[in-house]
Formats: C-alpha cells, structure tokens, sequence
C-alpha cells in the first residue's frame, strides 16, 4: 500500500508541474490520463490481492513444515 501512496504522491507533483508548465486542454488531458492510471493502478491491486495472500500463505506453511 506504501507503493501506491508514493506512486499517487510522484504523480500528483506531476500534476502540479503540468499545472505550471501547460494550460488549458493540453492540461486537462493530463489529468484525465493521471485519474485512469490511479483507477487502473487501484483495480489492479484489489484483483492482485488475493493472489499475493495466496503466495504469502504457501511460504508461511512452507516455513512452518521446516520446522
């Protein structure tokens, strides 16, 4: 969760650049881009979690038949 939030933060200072740099339509297509990667990157996360619960659980039983 750590990476997403530094992922939103460095694109938000992105944003902020381009709200300096461009204006008008050039600046709003950079957020819409910026708004579908974060929706992108959350949906993403939410499918993966199961999976990555799946992998942590097989190496936790792993350690503890080692045993």
């Amino acid at each position: 969760m750590e990476k997403v939030q530094e992922l939103y933060t460095r694109m938000m200072v992105e944003l902020s650049y381009a709200l300096e740099a461009k204006k008008g339509q050039g600046l709003v297509e950079y957020a819409l881009i910026i708004a579908l990667v974060s929706v992108a990157l959350i949906a993403a996360l939410g499918l993966m979690t199961g999976a990555i619960t799946g992998v942590f659980s097989a190496i936790q039983t792993a350690l503890n038949n080692a045993n």
